[in-house]
């Protein structure tokens, strides 16, 4: 893949005030030369949207509703930021899509993301993809889009930014004709990774989102405690690299130094390395083909302990089997799986199911409906609402039955 060097952008975030529109955030502060913020989004913390829109002077602000945009003036109130304020998903991909943006970061979570990304796409910008379940969910059509409107998408992703980084030039005709024999993802193993099985079924919220590596937000942390996060990076590097599932390996790395690796046909393994920071990414992106100061700590050597790996054990991380279920299956079953396992990881964060619930409803999910082939939006958009109306129909009668 191929790109000019870019020297000046002018940026749209969506989800700004996660962690990943933060890091990004952080990386664009220390180029000013070469960054200009066109519009932020927040779904909530309007105290924080209103100290970035104070940092970063945007020209647009988007929320989700009007008491979200009454606190956000409220937070703003004699600030200098004279910018305008719009509501709605359909703002979202307003500023994904407006002519003056160059570049998209897209990092808002979940189902919610996908419109705004495609809408960026359809747009032809440079994406900058966080949202891995814009891919799990329409993976066929939005490579289709990208390719049609000439858009291009950079992971973020650390793992999928690792694999992009050990790929040749011109990868994008093909990984096989690149002599690419298998794509290693890795995975921390997340909080529980040597609890005892039969100890799952009470581990708290809190213990779940306390990962040992990475700052994440809610929901991914509880993704990453499953393995389902790893599940849905199988999927998105499907889509993205255009390689067979059983080409694709998972990979336990405590340690978080290598983020993933790509194995060729003579043997060679070539990995990315680096501290835990999802700014090295993030940096790479905005930049490339270029390199720029992330702010982060670069690896000492010296004082690594030791790199250790370990497969994955499918009855301790079921949700991981699942995600290569779905692939495997096809169609609109990866979305049937994302829509599952975010009504059941909510459930979860809400104390009405136990951990060990989550993989149990995404199953259930999976064994109960039959989604259609048919990938245009309107279609995954149906999916993805009967999945979600499935999911919390288990989790009622599974509380009913327990009552």
């Amino acid at each position: 893949m191929e790109l000019a060097s870019v020297t000046f952008q002018v940026l749209t975030i969506l989800g700004a005030t996660g962690s990943i529109g933060t890091s990004t955030l952080d990386v664009v502060a220390r180029h000013p030369d070469r960054y200009r913020i066109h519009a932020l989004t927040g779904f909530s913390r309007m105290d924080r949207l209103a100290e970035l829109a104070d940092q970063f002077q945007p020209q647009v602000l988007v929320v989700p509703d009007d008491t979200a945009r009454r606190q956000l003036l409220h937070h703003l109130g004699h600030q200098r930021t004279n910018c305008e304020i719009l509501i709605g998903p359909d703002a979202l991909c307003e500023v994904a899509s407006c002519p003056e943006v160059t570049t998209v970061m897209a990092s808002i979570v979940g189902a919610a993301g996908l419109a705004p990304t495609m809408a960026a796409v359809r747009a032809g910008k440079r994406v900058l993809l966080a949202n891995k379940e814009a891919l799990v969910m329409s993976g066929a059509l939005f490579m289709r889009e990208a390719r049609t409107h000439g858009a291009t998408v950079l992971p973020i992703d650390s793992e999928h930014n690792a694999v992009f980084q050990s790929l040749p030039p011109g990868f994008d005709y093909g990984l096989r004709e690149c002599g690419v024999s298998k794509l290693l993802l890795t995975a921390s193993g997340g909080p529980f990774r040597t609890l005892p099985i039969e100890e799952l079924q009470s581990v708290t919220p809190e213990r779940a989102v306390a990962h040992p590596n990475w700052v994440m937000g809610r929901k991914i942390s509880v993704d990453s405690a499953t393995m389902m996060n790893k599940g849905l990076e199988v999927i998105e590097a499907h889509w993205l690299f255009g390689i067979p599932g059983d080409q694709i390996e998972v990979v336990i790395h405590p340690q978080s130094v290598i983020h993933s690796m790509v194995q060729y046909v003579d043997g060679s393994v070539i990995a990315q390395l680096g501290n835990p920071d999802m700014r090295t990414p993030i940096a790479h992106a905005l930049a490339y083909p270029d390199r720029i100061d992330a702010g982060v700590k670069p690896l000492d050597f010296s004082t690594l302990a030791g790199l250790t790996f370990e497969p994955p054990n499918l009855q301790r991380f079921p949700c991981l089997g699942l995600a290569y279920q779905a692939l495997d299956a096809g169609g609109l079953t990866p979305a049937v799986l994302n829509a599952a396992n975010e009504v059941s990881v909510a459930a979860f964060l809400g104390r009405e199911i136990a951990f060990t619930d989550i993989s149990r409803t995404v199953e259930g999910v999976l064994e109960s409906c039959n989604p259609p082939d048919d990938r245009t939006i309107e279609s995954v958009v149906e999916a993805d609402l009967r999945a979600r109306h499935s999911a919390r129909r288990i989790i009622e009668q599974n509380r009913m039955s327990a009552a």
